[in-house]
C-alpha cells in the first residue's frame, strides 16, 4: 500500500519501503555527469515528497533481457526480506536490439520477460520500456520490442509506463543521447525520463 505522506514538520509519516531497480546501463544511469541517473531522481523525488524509501539500483551495463531474467531473484533476495515492504522496477529492452551481430529475436525478449512476470504476485511490480537511441536503425528495432513488451505486461496485469514513442521525438533526450556515446543520455536526458516515471499514475500509487 502507498506510503503517507510527511508531516507539515517534514517527517515521515508512513511506514518505509525499499525498491529495487532492475536493468540495463539506462537503469545504472551510465553517462549521467551528475551521477544520478533517472532512478536516483525518482528516488529523490519521493523523498522530498516525506516518503521514507531505500533504493537499490542493480543495473547492470550491456546486459540483455535474458541476463537480467537469470540474475534478478538472486538479487533481490536479500535487499527486500519478506519482512519488508519490498518492490521491484524492471526497465531493459534497448540492449536487446542493439546485440552484436544482430538484434535478439521478439521471441527471446518476451521469453525473458515471462519468466520475470510469472513472479510478479511475489511483490508489486512495474516495468518502463525501453529507451530510444542516436541510430534511427535501431530505434526501430527498439520501438518493436517496446510493443512486444508492453503488450505483454498488459495481459498479465503488470503496469507498463512505455516511454518510447514520446522520447524519440523529444529535443532533449534526443540532443542528451547524442551528446553522450548515442545511447546513453547526459545528465538532461535522465532529468527527462525520470520527470515521466515521476508523473506516471502507477509509481505514483506507491509514493504518491
Amino acid at each position: 500500500m502507498p506510503l503517507a505522506h510527511a508531516s507539515q514538520q517534514g517527517q515521515v509519516t508512513g511506514s518505509s519501503m525499499r525498491i529495487a531497480f532492475i536493468g540495463d546501463s539506462l537503469v545504472n544511469g551510465t553517462g549521467d555527469e551528475e551521477m544520478l541517473g533517472w532512478v536516483g531522481r525518482v528516488c529523490a523525488s519521493a523523498a522530498a515528497r516525506g516518503h521514507d524509501v531505500t533504493c537499490y539500483n542493480l543495473g547492470v551495463r550491456r546486459e540483455r533481457s535474458v541476463d537480467i531474467a537469470a540474475r534478478w531473484r538472486h538479487e533481490v533476495a536479500s535487499r527486500l526480506p519478506a519482512e519488508h515492504d519490498g518492490r521491484v522496477v524492471f526497465s531493459f529492452g534497448t540492449n536487446d536490439a542493439m546485440r552484436v551481430p544482430g538484434p535478439a529475436p521478439a521471441a527471446e525478449t518476451l521469453t525473458a520477460l515471462a519468466m520475470i512476470l510469472r513472479h510478479h504476485g511475489e511483490r508489486p511490480m512495474l516495468f518502463i520500456g525501453p529507451q530510444p537511441v542516436a541510430d534511427p536503425a535501431l530505434n526501430q528495432r527498439i520501438m518493436q520490442i517496446d510493443a512486444a513488451l508492453t503488450s505483454a505486461c498488459a495481459a498479465a496485469g503488470v503496469p507498463c509506463l512505455s516511454v518510447f514513442a514520446r522520447l524519440v521525438i523529444d529535443p532533449v533526450w534526443m540532443s542528451a543521447v547524442a551528446a553522450g556515446d548515442g545511447a546513453h543520455p547526459r545528465a538532461d536526458g535522465y532529468r527527462r525520463l525520470a520527470q515521466m516515471v515521476d508523473g506516471w499514475e502507477a509509481w505514483r500509487g506507491w509514493v504518491p
